[in-house]
């Protein structure tokens, strides 16, 4: 196991990280736009070290909260993280490959599914020659329809997916999502100001869902002058 490092994740709430295994921005906005109504069983594909897996359970809201990556090493880390939780639910995690959607669990065990996946091209800027690395860093030639299919597996009729992505991408995620049934609902993007281009998108679909995308307005992160705006103040510092 590499260096280790506690970071705050939500309120008393603690997440072990390695230099490879860590969270971002990203991973903070989409567990609040992902947060799951009283009683969901959810589940966290590539989970890394659980950040969101984690903050999901600090909630208090879900009934379970299974994350699964490819990575053993993250799940050790994402299993620290859980043993330290102070609680409920506490997460479970396992080293699954959501290629495989029914090594991760039965059909339908999930009313919710959440995933925060790799965003860059197989042969864009600099690769890390670090295998762990470079799987959660950079998409693999299948990875949207995999992880539509994998989450079109878990959930339940009517349960929904929640991911982000790179605004670049929001076609090819779309063209995905209903390719598996997934119908998409909710598409948010998030800014870093009022006046710049969006960086992130954050999208729920509905598994049988009907058509009706609703744009929701812009999360924007900061104020003109540079300081925190109130949505990102609420998400760092608040409950959702």
């Amino acid at each position: 196991m590499a260096h280790v490092t506690w970071l705050d994740v939500k309120g008393n709430t603690q997440v072990a990280v390695s230099d490879v295994h860590r969270f971002g921005t990203d991973a903070i906005l989409l567990s609040h736009f992902s947060c799951p109504t009283r009683g969901e069983r959810v589940c966290e594909l590539g989970t890394g070290c659980g950040a969101i897996a984690l903050r999901l359970c600090a909630t208090g809201l879900p009934s379970a909260v299974h994350g699964v990556d490819i990575a053993a090493e993250a799940i050790e880390l994402a299993s620290m993280s859980a043993a330290a939780f102070d609680g409920a639910p506490t997460p479970t995690f396992a080293v699954a490959d959501w290629n495989e959607p029914s090594s991760i669990a039965a059909a339908g065990s999930f009313r919710r599914v959440v995933c925060n996946p790799p965003y860059f091209p197989p042969d864009s800027g600099g690769v890390s020659e670090n295998e762990a690395a470079r799987l959660a860093r950079h998409e693999q030639p299948n990875t949207l329809a995999a992880v539509c299919r994998a989450a079109a597996w878990l959930l339940q009729f009517g349960g929904r997916f929640c991911l982000c992505h790179r605004p670049e991408r929001l076609a090819a995620v779309l063209v995905a999502l209903t390719a598996n049934g997934l119908e998409p609902k909710r598409l948010q993007a998030v800014q870093q100001t009022a006046h710049t281009p969006p960086w992130l998108f954050l999208v729920e679909a509905r598994k049988g869902g009907k058509p009706g995308l609703v744009w929701e307005a812009p999360l924007i992160l900061n104020e003109a002058d540079g300081t925190p705006s109130a949505a990102y103040r609420e998400i760092y510092g608040g409950d959702e």
